[in-house]
C-alpha cells in the first residue's frame, strides 16, 4: 500500500510504499477511503506532541470499508463502512476506564500518534473504538466528524444550559459546532483570527449572531466560551467575555503557555476546564445527533500524496470549514 509517513518531527511526510498491515485478534483492517486533517496532526509534525510512535503514518478521522476481520471481532462484518476516531484503545482496567472516563486512561493509544492512521490506503484499528458511519454521509463528508465533531460536541457538554456561547478560532470543529448550537436556538459568537474576513462570514453563514476578531470584546457577555484556537493568551480574554458563573473551556489538546491573569476576571464563580480526548459514549451519541441536525461538513479534498500541501494550507489558514484527504 502507498501511505504518507512520518519519520521525524518538523520534516515533510514522505509518500511511501509499505507492507499492508494484518488485524490482530481484536482488530478490522480498514481500506480507507478518506482521512480528515485535523492540526492535532500539525502538532505531532511540529514536535508539540513529543511521544509519537516512530515511524508513523498519522491521521486520526478515517473512515474506510472494512476488507478483514480479527479473529475476536464482533458486531462488524466485512464490507462494512466505519469511522476511527483519536482515541484508538485504552486499558480498560483503570478507575478512568471502570467508570467511563476512558478518555483520562494513563495507558490509551491514540490513532495516527501511537498507531498508524488514516494518511494510507490501509489501516488497522481496534474495532471496540470503532464506530459505523451514519447514513447519509459520503464518505469525505463523514471524516471530519471523528474528531471535529466529536472534541467540538465533548466541549459543548462542558457549557450545560449556556444560551451565549463564543468559539474561538473557527476551523474545521467551530463549523460543526455551530450547527449543532444555532439547532438548539442558542446563540454563537465567533472569534477568528485578526481580519480573518473569510472566517467571519462562513461563521455568519452558518447562524452565528456575531463574529469578529479574537481580541474584540464581545456584544454580549457569554455565558460559555469554547477555545479551538491553540492559543493560551485567549484564556485571559475570554474569561473577561464571560459573565459570572460561566465556563471558558479549552478544547485542543495542545495550547502555548496561558499568561498570567488577575485574579477579578477568575473570581464570581467563573470556571475554566479542559477537554481531553473523547469517550466512546461521546461518540455514539454525537453520530446519533449528526443526522439529526442534520450536520453538513464543508469539505475541501486533497489526494494522498497531498498530505503536506493540506497540512500547510490548514497551517496558514486558506480553507474554511474541513480538509479531507480522499483516497
Amino acid at each position: 500500500m502507498y501511505a504518507m509517513l512520518m519519520e521525524s518531527p518538523r520534516q515533510a511526510l514522505r509518500y511511501v510504499e509499505l507492507a499492508k498491515p494484518t488485524p490482530k485478534l481484536h482488530e478490522v483492517l480498514i481500506k480507507v477511503s478518506a482521512c480528515g486533517i485535523c492540526r492535532t496532526d500539525l502538532h505531532i509534525l511540529d514536535g508539540e506532541l513529543a511521544q509519537p510512535k516512530l515511524p508513523l503514518v498519522p491521521g486520526h478521522q478515517i473512515v474506510g470499508t472494512i476488507e478483514k476481520i480479527g479473529d475476536d471481532v464482533e458486531h462488524f462484518s466485512i464490507g462494512q463502512r466505519v469511522g476511527v476516531p483519536w482515541l484508538g484503545g485504552s486499558c480498560g482496567t483503570c478507575q478512568f476506564c471502570l467508570k467511563g472516563r476512558e478518555n483520562l486512561c494513563d495507558q490509551a493509544l491514540f490513532t495516527g500518534y501511537q498507531i498508524d492512521g488514516g494518511f494510507a490506503e490501509y489501516c488497522v484499528a481496534d474495532y471496540r473504538f470503532c464506530f459505523p458511519i451514519p447514513v447519509g454521509y459520503p464518505d469525505h463528508q463523514a471524516a471530519p466528524l471523528f474528531c471535529a465533531g466529536l472534541i467540538g460536541y465533548r466541549a459543548l457538554l462542558k457549557t450545560g444550559n449556556a444560551e451565549h456561547v463564543g468559539i474561538y478560532g473557527y476551523g474545521s470543529a467551530a463549523h460543526i459546532l455551530t450547527q449543532i448550537i444555532c439547532k438548539q436556538n442558542k446563540k454563537v459568537y465567533a472569534f477568528t483570527s485578526p481580519n480573518d474576513k473569510a472566517a467571519q462570514h462562513f461563521a455568519c453563514q452558518l447562524g452565528a449572531t456575531w463574529a469578529g476578531d479574537s481580541d474584540q470584546m464581545s456584544p454580549h457577555l457569554l455565558d460559555a466560551a469554547i477555545i479551538f484556537a491553540p492559543v493560551g493568551e485567549l484564556v485571559p480574554i475570554a474569561l473577561r467575555n464571560t459573565i459570572k458563573g460561566g465556563i471558558v473551556v479549552c478544547a485542543g489538546i495542545h495550547m502555548s503557555d496561558i499568561p498570567s491573569f488577575p485574579y477579578e476576571i477568575l473570581w464570581g464563580e467563573r470556571t475554566l476546564c479542559s477537554v481531553a480526548n473523547l469517550t466512546r459514549k461521546d461518540g455514539e451519541a454525537f453520530l446519533s445527533l449528526a443526522p439529526k441536525i442534520p450536520i453538513k461538513t464543508e469539505v475541501h479534498t486533497y489526494a494522498l500524496a497531498d498530505v503536506n500541501k493540506a497540512l500547510d494550507d490548514l497551517r496558514h489558514g486558506r480553507f474554511t470549514g474541513s480538509a479531507v484527504i480522499v483516497i
